[in-house]
């Protein structure tokens, strides 16, 4: 069997939350001891509500941001220190599509010249080959030969965000992390940048991290699905099965919102209340003051994530076949 490409083992990070100049400092767990892995040309989904941890999480598979705890192994071996010459050189196999494309790309710079920006800070190819590959990097996104003198505003949502997956493509990575690259877009571009996204990765033998809170989206492109709730990982399986049986009462909350073409909404689960406060997180289940279903083991004790099937897991008392001793 492979081995995964990337690997997290038990992540936390905790940020401090002030309120004003002198008030006393709460800690925030933001992710909260995840654990999982990526194999080579995999795409891993994780999805959840704001807040969930998710884009912190993504952050801290690249070392971007560090870990209080835990551990990330790529290509078995530990994950350099953020800043390092170890940690910049490793950042070639490893890239980032963030949410917001007008903020990912610099306004001073023609798009051409920020999609070769990995060829010259990594020095992958010779000058005289970099314009060729700008030019079949921007072919292969759907930009125009004519549109690589232009810069970022005059370009459209759509287009922009081609040309930061096809700069974060330019090094030849075998790690992109997608961190919601299409809540900004319309949905009929969010569908051809997401096929796009797709097409490439399977061309290429990219792995793949995919943040999104949208489930429809990550249900046409993820492999596998972890879903994330105050920080932690509640249920994991491959996306075909957390989409046809979900276990964990947020995950089928979630998949209950999805609306299926043709059929009507029923059946939907409506989540009462809003998300819990991180600085003041619940006893217990992070989930029992929203969950139909909590009983008083799920107020007082914190389920651990634990195998309930083949290549599955959950963090629920309530799911069958959970038989692990109960504790975290």
């Amino acid at each position: 069997m492979a081995a995964p490409l990337i690997k997290a083992d038990g992540l936390t990070r905790v940020y401090q939350l002030r309120r004003g100049l002198f008030g006393k400092a709460t800690p925030v767990r933001a992710v909260d001891g995840v654990s999982l892995e990526v194999m080579p040309g995999e795409t891993l989904g994780i999805v959840g509500e704001s807040g969930s941890g998710k884009s912190t999480l993504g952050r801290m598979l690249l070392g971007i941001d560090p870990a209080q705890s835990g551990t990330v192994t790529f290509e078995g071996k530990p994950m350099p220190e953020f800043g390092t010459a170890e940690w910049r050189a490793l950042r070639a196999k490893m890239q980032l599509v963030y949410q917001d494309p007008l903020a990912a790309l610099d306004r001073r710079l023609t798009i051409a010249a920020q999609i070769g920006e990995p060829l010259d800070i990594h020095d992958l190819l010779p000058r005289e080959a970099r314009a060729a590959r700008v030019e079949a990097l921007m072919m292969d996104v759907g930009l125009r030969h004519d549109q690589a003198d232009r810069y970022p505003h005059e370009l459209s949502g759509g287009q922009r965000q081609r040309a930061v997956i096809a700069r974060a493509l330019a090094s030849r990575p075998k790690l992109i992390v997608c961190d919601e690259p299409v809540s900004a877009l319309d949905v009929s571009i969010q569908a051809q940048v997401v096929n796009m996204l797709r097409d490439l990765q399977e061309a290429n033998g990219i792995a793949m991290v995919f943040i999104s809170h949208d489930l429809k989206v990550v249900r046409n492109i993820a492999d596998r699905v972890a879903v994330m709730y105050l920080g932690r990982i509640v249920e994991e399986a491959s996306s075909d099965v957390i989409f046809a049986s979900p276990k964990h009462p947020y995950t089928q909350a979630l998949v209950s919102s999805v609306p299926v073409p043709g059929k009507p909404l029923t059946g939907r689960t409506i989540l009462q209340g809003e998300p819990p406060n991180p600085a003041n997180r619940p006893s217990g289940c992070a989930f029992h003051p929203r969950c139909p279903l909590a009983t008083d083991i799920c107020r007082t004790t914190v389920p651990a994530l634990r195998t309930i099937g083949v290549q599955r897991t959950a963090a629920c008392h309530l799911v069958e076949g959970a038989d692990a001793p109960i504790a975290a």
